[in-house]
């Protein structure tokens, strides 16, 4: 069984509500700083098409995009 999910709808130049904007995905790169809510602290150490890996000392997460809970510091 598949989930089928709707398309998003479309915004007209004519319409006086505002568009939605635009979801601004980081990029990171090996060596950043970064701060997770829930780790803390720690350091940009592997890189995916999406997802990245961050080291936090005590232990080493993998972060999938979109990456709402870090904070390039």
């Amino acid at each position: 069984m598949t989930t089928y999910s709707a398309p998003r709808p479309r915004h007209l130049a004519s319409s006086p509500f505002k568009a939605p904007p635009e979801q601004v995905v980081e990029q990171y790169k090996v060596g950043d700083l970064v701060s997770h809510d829930a780790h803390g602290v720690g350091r940009v150490v592997g890189m995916e098409a999406a997802a990245v890996t961050v080291d936090f000392g005590s232990r080493t997460v993998r972060v999938v995009s979109p990456y709402t809970k870090l904070e390039l510091l």
